[in-house]
C-alpha cells in the first residue's frame, strides 16, 4: 500500500507523542458540522438516494454523477473497464492513479504537466490532477476540452481529478458526457468538507460509462450515514460560501508564512508545496516539534503542508519555521 498523509499512528509510534499538530494532509481542518443522521440510517442497508446525486449534481454542476465510496474506489475501479491502454498520467500526482493503472495491463507513462499536450495523440487515457495534489499546479478548462475532444474521437478516456477543485476555478464537471463521451471527473467530499471519514466521492462521465462502474462497485457502497451528512453539506450554501472565503485566506496566509522564511511555494487554498532539497531533514525537525508534514521522497522530492485548524496551531507552525531558519543559517 503506497504511504499518504494523515498517518499519525506512524508518527506517534516512530517519535513516542501524541500532541501532533498535523499538517500532513490537504483536509480542511475545520470541518463540516455533521447533523444527526436518523436513528434508522444505522439499521437499514443503504440504499442509493437519488436525492443524494441530485445535490452534488447542483453543487458541482455535472448533468449526471454516480456516488462512490471515495474517489479511491473510482480510482481504483476506472483501469479494470478498459482493455489494455496506452495510460499517460500528469507528474508528480496523486500516486494512486499510476500506481492503479500499471496493475491491470495497461502501459503506462508519467508524464509532466508541461509535456501533457504533445502526449495526447500518444495515448488511449490521460489522467490529470487539477488542481494537482501535491504542486498545485493546473491546466485551464479550454486544453482540457480540447484533449478530450481528441481522445474521445477514437475512443480514448480523459480523467480530471478534481478532488481540490471546490476551492478552484475552471472546472470541467458540467462538461461531462461530451467531448464524445470521453471526459470522466472525479470529485471528493473530504477535503473541501473537511468529511474524509465519510469516504464519500462522485463520479461525473458518461451515463453508460457511470453504470458499468456502478455494476464494477456492487451495491451499497456508500453507508447511510454518509448519505444523509453529505446531503446536507452539499445543501449548506452559506457555510460553503464562508468556508470558501476562509480558505483561500488560509492558503494566502500559509504562502505568505512561508516566505517570511525562505521558503517559496505553490499550492491551493487547502495546502502549500515546495521542493526541498533537506526534504528528510525538514520533515524530521518538524516532528520534532510535534507538527507532522507530508514528506515527499520521489520524483516530486519536497514538503506538502495543510492548513492550521486554529491560532494556536499558526503559532507552533512559524515557531518552528523560526527554528528551523536559525538551523539553517
Amino acid at each position: 500500500m503506497l504511504e499518504h498523509g494523515g498517518n499519525l499512528r506512524d508518527a506517534a509510534l516512530r517519535h513516542g507523542r501524541d500532541d501532533w499538530l498535523d499538517l500532513s494532509t490537504g483536509i480542511n481542518p475545520n470541518w463540516y458540522p455533521a447533523p444527526q443522521v436518523a436513528d434508522n440510517a444505522w439499521h437499514r442497508l443503504p440504499e442509493a438516494d437519488p436525492a443524494l446525486a441530485e445535490a452534488a449534481q447542483a453543487f458541482y454542476g455535472a448533468p449526471l454523477m454516480l456516488p462512490v465510496a471515495g474517489t479511491q474506489a473510482a480510482i481504483q475501479a476506472l483501469p479494470r473497464l478498459r482493455p489494455p491502454s496506452r495510460v499517460v498520467v500528469a507528474a508528480p500526482s496523486y500516486a494512486e492513479h499510476a500506481h492503479h493503472w500499471a496493475q491491470h495491463g495497461h502501459s503506462l507513462r508519467q508524464v509532466p504537466y508541461d509535456a501533457l499536450d504533445a502526449a495526447v495523440d500518444e495515448c488511449d487515457v490521460m489522467v490529470v490532477c487539477n488542481p494537482n495534489n501535491p504542486t498545485g499546479a493546473s491546466v485551464p478548462p479550454e486544453p482540457l476540452l480540447e484533449w478530450a475532444a481528441r481522445l474521445g474521437a477514437r475512443g480514448g478516456w480523459l480523467v480530471v481529478d478534481e478532488a481540490f477543485g471546490d476551492t478552484a476555478e475552471g472546472g470541467v464537471c458540467a462538461h461531462a458526457g461530451h467531448t464524445h463521451g470521453a471526459l470522466i471527473v472525479l470529485r471528493s467530499v473530504g477535503k473541501f468538507f473537511g468529511l474524509a471519514g465519510l469516504r464519500l466521492g462522485f463520479v461525473a462521465a458518461r451515463p453508460a460509462l457511470l453504470s458499468d462502474l456502478a455494476d464494477l462497485l456492487g451495491p451499497w457502497t456508500v453507508s447511510g450515514p454518509a448519505q444523509q451528512v453529505a446531503l446536507a453539506a452539499l445543501r449548506d450554501r452559506a457555510w460553503q460560501d464562508g468556508t470558501r472565503s476562509r480558505l483561500a485566506a488560509g492558503g494566502q496566509r500559509l504562502q505568505d508564512l512561508l516566505a517570511r522564511h525562505g521558503i517559496r511555494s505553490s499550492g491551493a487554498a487547502l495546502f502549500q508545496w515546495w521542493p526541498e532539497p533537506r526534504a528528510e531533514a525538514f520533515h524530521e525537525h518538524m516532528a520534532r516539534q510535534g507538527i507532522w508534514t507530508r514528506l515527499f521522497t520521489n520524483a516530486a522530492r519536497g514538503i506538502r503542508l495543510g492548513l492550521p485548524p486554529d491560532e494556536d496551531g499558526w503559532r507552533r507552525l512559524e515557531r518552528a519555521l523560526t527554528l528551523w531558519t536559525k538551523e539553517d543559517l
